[in-house]
Parts: structure tokens; sequence; C-alpha cells
């Protein structure tokens, strides 16, 4: 299958320069140039697979064509040694819980799908010397930096704005060392967002290095995510009125809710969906209004959301053809301040035991707002309220357990660098710290 740029889609490339390249030439993400319908059959006996037999579908039907079936099912199996379940914690609303990785995030599936998949294709093309860079705020960082976490001849660039992710979210991508490099930006996401995304334009670095992304711009990194609603689905299918399901998505960079997306289009039976915002609110806007106004991004509790300029926005546009009618029909949107996610956090808690994390929150109550009678709501979790440990502590009023996973990278010594929002300045950190 071939890859087209969502600026040209004349400009076509192979599965493999999409992922090895992260970014179109032009700057544009790439698209697949088929979304494959997957077939009946596959829905019907959906409910009897575990979660590999279902990514090895979903996964083959993009990327069969590029790679063996063999190394494919390895990529899977390798990837998806965790489980994600389902659980309903209020009558018709059910919560899928994506934070079951070695990060505890949902980004880990993504994350590790990609390292795989790129470290196959630098061994095929002989390459040595790629550079991964990945701008973070928050889960992305640490899930690339531990996919990514010893893989011969690929080191990782994480960039994150200063002051602007959790304590735990930093310790997991900044004392893992080998690999791996932290770089600190005096700045926002949407600042370090943008310094990766001019260092693929630059002529000097991409004549000395082999450049990649590893934020969902980069194909790999977000269509595999797509595993998750199907799976889903497979753990409700016996509870569900046909044509009912509905999935509340806690969006940022919105490649959680394109991949989602492109499940429908395979023929996943999803009525709708509900896009939740924090502050950062420039999607809703959207949705609300059919006016794309892209803004510096604003500090909240849920900082892995707080993205002013999301990537993947080009993604849902060009699914659509740019049409803004058919995206509100598929796509509800709503956002959320900090004191309503976490009176959120505090109430959910009190009323059932089930503990949110902030992002978690939004799209729970998204789906409590928008959620009709007769149709069964599944809001994603989305990263361990552990990795948020003070701010739902406050809200709780109670100390909350962190598990052994979250645990081993407390008390480790951090090793970042200090950089100003400068692409010059990047720059010569790049060269000198390879």
């Amino acid at each position: 299958m071939l890859y087209y740029s969502t600026n040209n889609r004349a400009v076509k490339v192979s599965l493999q320069e999409a992922v090895v390249n992260g970014l179109a030439p032009d700057r544009g993400l790439y698209m697949p140039e088929i979304i494959p319908q997957l077939p009946v059959a596959f829905f019907e006996d959906i409910a009897d697979k575990n979660l590999p037999e279902i990514a090895s579908v979903v996964a083959g039907a993009f990327f069969a064509d590029d790679i063996s079936k063999d190394n494919l099912d390895a990529i899977v199996t390798d990837t998806l040694n965790f489980d994600i379940p389902v659980k309903e914690i209020e009558e018709g609303i059910y919560v899928l819980e994506l934070f079951h990785g070695p990060t505890f995030a949902f980004k880990d599936v993504g994350a590790r799908f990609m390292a795989r998949m790129l470290s196959f294709f630098v061994k095929e093309r002989q390459q040595e010397d790629v550079k991964v860079l990945v701008a973070t705020s928050g889960d992305t960082g640490s899930a690339v930096a531990n996919g990514f976490l010893g893989v011969d001849g690929i080191q990782v660039f994480v960039l994150y704005p200063s002051g602007k992710v959790s304590e735990m979210q930093e310790a997991q991508f900044t004392t893992l060392g080998q690999n791996i490099v932290a770089l600190e930006v005096d700045g926002t996401f949407d600042d370090c967002q943008a310094l990766v995304k001019s260092a693929f334009m630059d002529d000097e670095l991409n004549m000395q290095f082999n450049l990649t992304s590893a934020n969902s711009i980069n194909v790999a990194r977000f269509l595999p995510q797509s595993f998750y609603y199907f799976h889903g689905f497979a753990q409700l299918i016996k509870k569900l009125t046909p044509g009912n399901l509905i999935f509340s998505v806690p969006s940022g960079n919105l490649g959680n809710l394109t991949a989602g997306l492109f499940a429908k289009r395979m023929g996943l039976p999803v009525k709708r969906f509900l896009a939740a915002n924090n502050r950062n609110d420039v999607f809703f806007k959207y949705l609300n209004s059919g006016e794309y106004q892209p803004r510096p991004s604003v500090q909240t509790v849920a900082n892995a959301m707080d993205v002013g300029s999301p990537s993947n926005f080009d993604r849902i546009l060009d699914l659509y053809g740019g049409s803004y009618k058919a995206i509100s029909k598929d796509i509800t949107g709503f956002s959320y301040n900090d004191d309503q996610i976490t009176d959120a956090i505090r109430r959910v808690y009190i009323e059932s035991g089930y503990l949110l994390d902030p992002h978690s929150a939004c799209s729970y109550l998204a789906l409590k707002e928008n959620k009709k009678s007769g149709e069964t709501g599944v809001f994603l979790a989305t990263a361990h309220p552990a990795k948020f440990k003070d701010t739902v502590e406050k809200c709780i009023d109670s100390e909350i357990d962190i598990p052994a996973g979250l645990a081993k990278f407390s008390g480790k010594q951090k090793h970042s660098y200090p950089i100003a929002n400068d692409f010059n300045i990047f720059k010569k950190a790049l060269i000198n710290l390879t």
C-alpha cells in the first residue's frame, strides 16, 4: 500500500518510507491510499478473539503488503503482551482502560509497535545513525523512550516543555540513559512540536542524520491505536444494542481520535464519537463553528492534552474530504476546565470507587453529558492516575497506591538538557549530543 501526503495527494511513498521519514517533504502527514474494509466474518466472531488476534487482522489490512505475515505477527505479539479491559462503572457507561503497558499510558501500544517496525526497516535497509525526534506533552515521551530503549542503531531525542509535565511522566524519560536523550525546552508542547517539524525541513540535519518522528504524526504510531476500539467492541458486543455504540475520547493532538475514526471506516459499527478537550479547546471550537483557529496552548491539570495546534487535525480533515458537515456529524466536541475535571475525579471516586486520571475525567464528563437513552457509551482511560499523583490525591483527599512498574522510576537521577525555544539552539544540541 502507498501513503500520500495530506498536503499533496500526488506525493506517494511506500510504508517503509512513510515510517522511516515520519513527515512528508512538504510537511504534510502521511495517509494510507486506501482504508481497507474488514470482512463481515471478522466481526461475526470477534467476541471470541483476544487482543493480539484482533490486532493481527487489523494490522494486516494496512501493513501486510509491505511486511511478511511472520514478521508482522512477531511485532504484534511483542507489542501487545498485556490486556486492555473494559469495566462498567455506571449503568450503560463503560471505561476502556488503556494504561496497562510498561509506562501505564495508552500510547504504549503505538510507541512499541512503531519501535519494532522502525527497527525492522532500519535493519532491512542497513541504515545507521537513525535519530527519532519526539515532542511530548507528557505521555508520548515516556512511551516512546521506553519503547525504543536499547534498540540498536536508533537514538531518541525527547523534547518536552519545562515545568509542564508531571513529575512521574518526566522521570519516565529523563532517567533512562542509554540511547534516550531528554531536551527540556523553555516553552510549550506546541513549541516542541514546531522544533521537531522544523528539523525535518532542515537540509543540513537531513544530510547528516536519518531523521524520523515517533509522535502520532508517524503512521506507525497512530494506526495501531485503532486496535483499542476493536478490542473494546469485542468485549461489549453481547451487551450492545446494534448501532448504538459511542466512544468518548480525551483529545489533545487528536491521534487517538483519528485512530478511532479509521476503525469506523474499516467497518467497526460506531454510531459517533465524543471529543473531550480541556481548556485547550481548538478542536471543540471548530466542531461548533466550522472555523479552525490554532492558538498557543495553556497549562492545565490534564497536561497531556495541552495542545494548541493539533497535528492530526489535518488527517481528520483529509479523511472527510474537508467537509465540516461530515466531521461534525460523526464527532461532537466538549471542553472542561480544571475545576470541572478535578470535581469529576472526586465525585466518581466517592460514588463508584473508580479512580480517574485528569484526562480520563474529561472523556467521562463528555460521555455523562451526552449519552442518550439506549446508547452504550465507552470512555477511554488513557493513563494510570498514579502518573498524576499530586493532582489526584488532592481531589480525593487520600493517598493512592503506586504500581511497582511506576514506582521503579522514582528516586532515579534525572538527566536532561535545558534549551531555549530556538531552532538554531536545538539544532546545535542535536548535533553535539549524538
